[in-house]
């Protein structure tokens, strides 16, 4: 019984996350003396296909119907327990991604699967079946043990490592029979970032809040991203003000993301905030108010002015690259 890994794609291409979830499901595929069989669904070279074998993956089912080109839920886990159910797989493993969160629900509830998202570990134990997961908003840990007979993970972005597992493996393009209705998505039009770094790929992210006074200052915030080779980010304010557009929103009401260093400048590090980036493997904070609750879970604080602060760490970062 092979654990089923859904391979998410981007434009074709897999990404980090994809490949940590490929990863966890080979890691746990060894302890179970299983297999693991991959789900890609959407357009994918056999090149690119060929790619999940070099991370575990000995089977790659291809779903490439024209009509899954825009993501959509409802039809997209219906693909899903068609090849749980043919693959006869007891262990379902996502990226909690948006549609990792989008699809894992609703293929629980459709297979009376246990759910266990927010996935930061691989199982403690097999028998029983127990993983830890973060909850309370990131700030605690729980162990978890599923009973169900199938059982679903969707693993927390960053949380676990990417290493290559070179196997033999087979592609299979699949053709499930999905009724027309499931597709009740209609994308009427997409916006994507270009030329930057996207946020939930990001190792490091440098965000900027109300601190930060005004738009017309985004570009010190800018500049040291670029300098770090980062990703920017912002709170929900922000946000809200417009001075940044929604989908570099960090927090609990937007994106929440792992990085391996986060710097906050300007922002006061209010609960919903924390919420989105507290898996952050080091936290850095930049604030005039020696009294921001952000100070308080950061690994390093600076008290100062962003607006002095922002061009020396620039300064410093360049010439430091600059030297090696």
């Amino acid at each position: 019984m092979p654990i089923l890994v859904y391979a998410e794609t981007w434009d074709g291409k897999f990404k980090k996350p994809s490949f940590e979830a490929m990863t966890y499901s080979f890691e746990l595929a060894k302890t179970l003396s299983d297999t693991v069989t991959a789900v890609v669904i959407g357009s994918a070279t056999e090149e690119e296909l060929k790619r999940a074998g070099e991370y575990g993956c000995s089977k790659i089912l291809h779903v490439a119907d024209a009509r899954y080109s825009s993501f959509c839920p409802s039809a997209y886990t219906a693909v899903l327990a068609d090849c749980a159910k043919a693959e006869n797989a007891k262990v379902i493993v996502f990226s909690q991604t948006y549609s990792g969160k989008s699809v894992a629900p609703r293929l629980a509830a459709k297979l009376q699967a246990g759910l266990v998202s927010a996935a930061i570990a691989l199982p403690s134990s097999t028998e029983p079946f127990i993983v830890r997961k973060k909850c309370f908003s990131g700030k605690g840990f729980t162990d978890v043990q599923v009973s169900t007979d199938v059982r679903i993970i969707a693993v927390s972005p960053n949380a676990h490592h990417i290493a290559a597992n070179v196997v033999s493996s087979t592609i299979q393009a699949i053709n499930p029979s999905i009724a027309d209705n499931l597709f009740n998505v209609k994308v009427n039009e997409i916006k994507k970032t270009s030329g930057k770094i996207a946020l939930t790929e990001a190792d490091l992210v440098v965000s900027g809040g109300r601190g930060m006074k005004g738009p017309e200052n985004w570009g010190l915030i800018e500049d040291l991203a670029d300098a770090l080779c980062a990703a920017t980010a912002c709170s929900k304010p922000v946000a809200d003000m417009g001075w940044r557009p929604h989908h570099e929103h960090v927090g609990q009401t937007g994106i929440t993301i792992s990085p391996n260093l986060y710097i906050a400048v300007g922002i006061s590090g209010a609960i919903q905030h924390l919420a989105g980036i507290s898996s952050s493997k080091v936290i850095v904070a930049i604030n005039s108010d020696k009294e921001a609750p952000f100070f308080k879970i950061a690994d390093y604080g600076i008290v100062g002015d962003a607006f002095q602060i922002l061009p020396k760490l620039t300064e410093a970062v360049k010439k430091l690259k600059a030297s090696h």
